[in-house]
């Protein structure tokens, strides 16, 4: 008798439906009855009277459920006290944004992964479990498809950079239908980036421009603005350049280029360790209001002496 048909036990008898008891459980209803059938020949009982309108326990499974709880109890503290001797850090994967306040405040449950990879490839490690966690983008279909929960952590309005003799350097606000939005042809680099950006120029009537020098960012990024002399869309990833004097950063009317940094982890990963990290990083993004990041503050911040970008 194994602790996995238990739980599939403790399932059916609290649900007295199959098909609900399976989707609890997420697997497949098939699999689900022959694990207790498999459980009912090895009692040499059986421990539910079904038929195609209802199911019910038998005298022997009402008498099993108690036990059941009992035992699988025993069992899932015997597993909390070994992960707490252990002492395992989750391992926490990023791209570009990490503040320094996350860290101080998770420093205790994990530990930062050392590849910083693009947003795609942090959700496939953490879907196959080469990372607990990470802080990423990610579109809702890519990420139900691998089975992934979302919390989203920072809202980050983005600006668009311009020449600073351009018309719209001074303004308020540059229109959406002004500003150029930059894809790059390496997708295994910049996939997320790609599909951001096309999906901004979609909904917003911005222009796209196709590269194939990795200029999304950096020094790179910064010529093609000076060579295309248009509001350019930047993106969220940190600049390791400095900032040329000759450009500015100005502000995106309605509809805003918002860019949704998120903390991702495996639907089902039910450890009470990414529940605690899942619920600090949600109190920490209420304290700084990062879910109300707006353009003017970015702008400010980013004026800042000192401030790389």
């Amino acid at each position: 008798m194994e602790l996995r048909q238990l739980r599939y036990f403790l399932a059916v008898a609290e649900e007295l439906h199959f098909g609900r008891a399976a989707e609890r459980l997420r697997i497949a209803s098939p699999s689900l009855s022959q694990q207790i059938k498999k459980l009912e020949r090895e009692l040499g009982v059986a421990l539910f009277v079904r038929d195609r309108r209802h199911v019910e326990l038998t005298r022997a499974g009402a008498a099993l459920v108690g036990d059941a709880r009992q035992l699988l109890e025993l069992a899932d503290a015997a597993a909390r006290r070994v992960r707490g001797t252990a002492r395992t850090k989750l391992r926490l994967g990023h791209v570009s944004w990490l503040p320094a306040e996350l860290t101080q405040l998770l420093g205790d449950v994990v530990r930062l992964d050392e590849w910083v990879l693009p947003s795609h490839t942090q959700a496939v490690r953490v879907a196959e479990g080469t990372l607990d966690l990470a802080l990423a983008w990610g579109d809702e279909p890519r990420l139900a498809e691998l089975d992934l929960a979302a919390h989203v952590v920072r809202v980050e309005t983005l600006p668009a950079v311009m020449p600073g003799d351009h018309r719209w350097a001074k303004a308020d606000a540059v229109p959406p239908a002004a500003v150029s939005v930059l894809v790059d042809s390496d997708r295994s680099s910049w996939l997320a980036w790609n599909e951001f950006a096309l999906g901004y120029a979609a909904t917003s009537g911005a222009r796209v421009v196709q590269i194939d020098d990795g200029g999304i960012t950096g020094q790179a990024f910064f010529d093609h603005v000076t060579r295309l002399r248009v509001p350019v869309l930047q993106s969220p990833k940190r600049h390791t350049a400095p900032f040329p004097p000759s450009l500015a950063r100005r502000p995106i009317g309605a509809p805003a280029p918002a860019w949704t940094w998120s903390l991702v982890h495996r639907r089902a990963d039910d450890r009470p360790e990414v529940a605690l990290v899942v619920e600090r990083m949600l109190g920490l993004r209420a304290t700084m209001r990062w879910d109300a990041a707006s353009a003017d503050r970015h702008e400010r911040r980013e004026q800042q002496p000192g401030h790389d970008g």
